[in-house]
């Protein structure tokens, strides 16, 4: 078994090379390695490129810290000086993990709750050093939210209090939030506990599209489900908690915004947030269907946007009747568009044709509504236009095998434009969607060869 050390034996040697033999940093690091690979010692648990001081040898990161921290102490009235150590610790803490890693050993996170509490005290908050701790809190919590703890998430409700008196500072916070849910399943319940959601409420106004944009980014993390670490998590519970309390105020923002980044990021909170019946109810009674079509109108050669709108689409559809009122109210004839105007876009055309999916399954008359249109023959020009890819050629199939199981009457109209040699072509070329695609094919009443998956000898034979 080799031998190791720790991160601060490294460190020592190092300072003792620039320090007692007047080496260059670099020149130091170097030597160090060579040292120790020579007594056969793994490095791999080193950080080797930290940033070290040319006159005293010690890392940077770790003299910052001890600098920050005397002046907290010292309750020291230098904000110049905190700023410019603040913006050190910001830059070094980007630089990778194990930089973040070695920062948070060394008490980082402690340095700046305390920071920002004494900050927050002063009669007159000094609001660039609260973005700037901010900032040095976002970098050094990338991809550690196990840093945030019960006070760092009461500093961050305090912060949130500010409201729009510090925009800056309310972006930064809920940036922080965002860092915090990400693999942490009891950061998320910790969070939905509190008092979040009633200081959201008051965020989420038309006159704060910064906000909006990451108070929903919020909402969308807090219903993860990305911790490995529990057996169960609390997503779907999480999310009808925050529907409940915000559901109605995101759909009623949506004719506020002209912005298609905003307008996504609506779009795409309220379908993530849709997870049972009565929420897609309360969508629909608010005018939230004539919303989506107006902005998907408005908005047709936007591809994040109507991404994002068809997946909300096929969430309330979920909903037997909000799944009618879709089709009723116009849908059809705004996805043939948009199959036409982004015809060559994978990604649209993969998502209009699921929607599509969704919308015909086991209903003829949402059939007979987009068969109507003349959807058919852009569908089938979609598949030939997009052989190699096998997730449009597989919501292909889906969609008209929809579409035509209980409306038979049309199979002679997809044959005539040639569909059968398509599909057979795309189950030659991807043979693991094969079983959907012939799926097509029999309900288009082609030749299909069926393979049957299980064959057996009963023990005793079936009475006739």
């Amino acid at each position: 078994m080799s031998k190791v050390i720790s991160q601060d034996t490294f460190d020592e040697v190092v300072k003792e090379n620039v320090i007692d033999f007047s080496m260059t940093p670099s020149e130091a690091k170097e030597e160090t390695i060579k040292q120790f690979e020579a007594q056969g010692i793994n490095l791999a648990n080193i950080i080797k490129d930290l940033a070290i001081n040319n006159e005293t040898g010690r890392p940077i990161i770790n003299e910052t810290l001890d600098k920050i921290k005397t002046l907290i102490s010292q309750k020291s009235e230098d904000t110049q000086q905190l700023l410019e150590l603040i913006t050190v610790l910001d830059l070094e803490c980007q630089k990778s993990l194990a930089h973040r890693v070695l920062a948070g050993k060394n008490g980082a996170h402690d340095a700046l709750i305390t920071l920002l509490e004494q900050t927050l005290q002063e009669t007159e908050i000094n609001t660039t050093l609260l973005c700037k701790c901010l900032q040095a809190a976002n970098s050094l919590s990338q991809k550690q939210p196990d840093l945030f703890d019960a006070e760092a998430l009461s500093i961050v409700l305090k912060l949130l209090a500010l409201q729009d008196q510090q925009l800056d500072v309310t972006c930064l916070t809920l940036q922080w939030l965002q860092k915090a849910c990400v693999m942490h399943e009891m950061n998320r319940q910790n969070i939905i506990s509190s008092n979040l959601l009633k200081l959201t409420k008051a965020l989420l106004r038309k006159d704060n599209p910064r906000v909006v944009r990451e108070m929903t980014a919020v909402l969308r993390f807090l219903v993860l489900d990305d911790d490995i670490r529990v057996e169960f998590g609390c997503a779907h519970e999480h999310a009808r908690q925050i529907a409940n309390e915000l559901l109605l105020e995101l759909v009623q923002l949506l004719p506020e915004y002209e912005d298609v980044n905003v307008l996504s990021d609506l779009l795409l909170t309220i379908g993530t947030l849709a997870v049972r019946q009565e929420l897609c109810t309360l969508i629909d009674d608010a005018g939230g269907l004539k919303l989506i079509f107006d902005i998907m109108k408005a908005n047709l050669n936007q591809e994040r946007l109507n991404r994002e709108a068809l997946k909300l689409l096929r969430a309330l559809a979920g909903h037997d009747a909000v799944k009618a009122h879709i089709v009723q109210q116009g849908v059809a004839p705004i996805i043939k568009e948009l199959l036409e105007t982004h015809q060559a876009n994978e990604n649209i055309v993969s998502a209009a044709l699921a929607c599509i999916t969704t919308l015909t399954l086991r209903v003829q008359e949402h059939s007979a509504a987009f068969f109507e249109t003349g959807i058919a023959e852009i569908i089938v020009e979609t598949l030939r236009r997009h052989p190699k890819h096998k997730i449009v050629q597989r919501n292909g199939a889906w969609a008209i095998r929809n579409m035509v199981s209980r409306s038979r009457n049309q199979c002679e109209s997809w044959l005539s434009f040639g569909v059968e040699d398509l599909l057979n072509a795309a189950m030659a070329e991807h043979p693991s969607v094969a079983q959907d695609i012939k799926a097509a094919l029999r309900d288009l009443g082609c030749k299909v060869q069926l393979r049957e998956e299980w064959t057996g000898k009963a023990e005793k034979k079936i009475a006739a």
